[in-house]
């Protein structure tokens, strides 16, 4: 790696050490030198053979005719010292180390405006790239920069000479998503990679790139380079995490905004282990008034009260837990059990319209990965619409149906069915929308968050219509790795 980079700074030193005005000057030097040495050795000595130098050293500095003028003259300086220089030797071998010599030079001529037409072509391709916003480098086995465009100067603020000839990945204090040897062997196997990288720019900042590497192979088929080309991300990033953190504090105001639309509820649901306790408290004193003292029936008693403690506890850990306000978390949980709690927290509502609830839960589901308390978040809210729904119902049943499933494709499944009005063809169509609801007080919000939540996860949310009435609504997580859960609620087939 060090060898690479100090071949590169000695390069770059010797273009530095002779100027390219003075090549001119030790060019004609050169070509005298050459013809007086020529012109006074034997005219069998191949002295003329070194005007190939001069002309290799004119196609540095000169275009194409520039360098046919010089083989030229060349050649005519080659036949001149042919009359000049001292006969010796054969005469037949003399004019052929002559006819040898001016080949020499035509070749020479050809293969130098050859190679400076391929160096145009690649100096146009170099503008070209130039023009590019995006970020373009090129470097070598041992990650030595070779070249470096006018993005990457405008992105990290490195200009070619400070990046040329150095290694790319301690320049730039590149942050892998993985380790380098593992991006390195998919690298050689496949030609490519790609994916996200941290880079550090010359001002101290970093900026995210979405990188994508290629490797350049020669005739036998041996890697000899890599062009990497990577576009800034940074701000799309951020809006992202902007985004994120902004869906996440309106979906804790949803869950708020509906606990506090079931405070009656709630306060009902506290109330019955409460006032169970209570009438259990007053049974345990009687028993220990009595003469004798009931000390089995008090134990009895007492026991009661705990388990009717316990329950309010349940409940308000289930409050708890949805008002919160934190980070998204990604946790692997009991989508049945998730269910569960969401049904005994949404009870007293549910028996306060009439709406019988019930359930069908598959056995065996497997576990799903993400913030347990988002995803309850729209079960609650889905179980809530399709209960409003059907409050203004004058007759028929009035049932909400909420199963869980497995689909074809390995997907895990919430879906909540209600008898209710159904949905309008239109609102059907909008009814994910923000801002757009039905509810004559309802801010059209609940629907549109959910859908953000359950996309965030990796899922999908849609609603359709319910057959012979209602609508349908079910949502779609993808499985976490780790195999199933027994569902510890499957065999209840009616909650309220």
């Amino acid at each position: 790696m060090q060898t690479g980079q100090s071949q590169a700074q000695d390069s770059a030193a010797l273009s530095a050490t002779v100027p390219e005005r003075a090549l001119p000057m030790i060019c004609i030097a050169i070509t005298a030198a050459i013809f007086i040495l020529d012109a006074v050795t034997t005219a069998e000595i191949v002295v003329a053979m070194l005007y190939v130098g001069v002309v290799l050293m004119a196609a540095r500095f000169l275009p194409k005719r520039g360098i046919l003028f010089v083989a030229l003259a060349c050649a005519v300086l080659t036949v001149l010292a042919y009359f000049v220089a001292e006969p010796g030797g054969l005469p037949s071998a003399t004019l052929w180390n002559r006819v040898l010599s001016l080949a020499a030079i035509g070749i020479a001529a050809f293969l130098a405006v050859q190679s400076q037409s391929r160096e145009r072509v690649l100096r146009e391709q170099a503008r070209l790239l130039d023009l590019t916003h995006d970020t373009i480098f090129v470097r070598d086995m041992n990650d030595v920069i070779t070249y470096w465009n006018r993005g990457a100067e405008q992105l990290y603020g490195l200009k070619k000479e400070e990046a040329v000839g150095k290694v790319t990945h301690q320049l730039l204090q590149t942050s892998f998503p993985m380790p380098l040897e593992e991006i390195t062997v998919e690298l050689l196997r496949t030609g490519r990679w790609e994916g996200e990288l941290v880079h550090t720019k010359k001002n101290g900042t970093q900026a995210t790139v979405m990188s994508r590497w290629s490797v350049r192979r020669d005739a036998r088929d041996r890697p000899v380079a890599i062009l990497e080309t990577n576009n800034d991300i940074t701000e799309r990033k951020r809006a992202e995490e902007a985004l994120r953190e902004t869906q996440t504090e309106l979906a804790h105001v949803s869950r708020v905004t509906t606990l506090g639309e079931m405070t009656a509820s709630i306060a009902h649901e506290v109330a019955q282990p409460l006032a169970a306790a209570l009438i259990n408290a007053n049974t345990g004193l009687r028993w220990l008034g009595s003469d004798p003292p009931d000390v089995e029936g008090a134990r009895k008693a007492l026991g009661r009260i705990i388990h009717n403690a316990g329950l309010a506890r349940d409940i308000l850990d289930r409050i708890r837990a949805l008002v919160r306000k934190s980070p998204p978390r990604q946790d692997r949980f009991d989508l049945t059990d998730a269910v569960l709690d969401v049904i005994a927290l949404s009870r007293s509502a549910v028996q306060k319209h009439g709406v019988s609830l019930q359930t069908e839960l598959a056995p065996d589901l497997p576990a799903v990965g993400g913030d347990r308390v988002q995803v309850q978040q729209v079960m609650l809210n889905l179980i809530l619409n399709a209960v409003e729904a059907m409050s203004g119902l004058d007759d028929g049943a009035r049932e909400v149906l909420v199963s869980t499933k497995t689909d074809a494709s390995g997907q895990v499944g919430v879906v909540v069915r209600d008898t209710g009005p159904g949905l309008e063809p239109q609102a059907a169509a909008r009814v994910f929308e923000a801002f757009y609801t039905t509810k004559p007080e309802g801010l059209g919000m609940g629907l549109s968050i959910c859908r953000s939540i359950i996309e965030a996860h990796g899922g999908q949310l849609w609603g359709s219509p319910n057959e012979p009435r209602g609508a349908v609504f079910q949502f779609t997580l993808p499985p976490e790795r780790g195999g199933t859960v027994p569902a510890k609620g499957a065999d209840r087939p009616s909650v309220a």
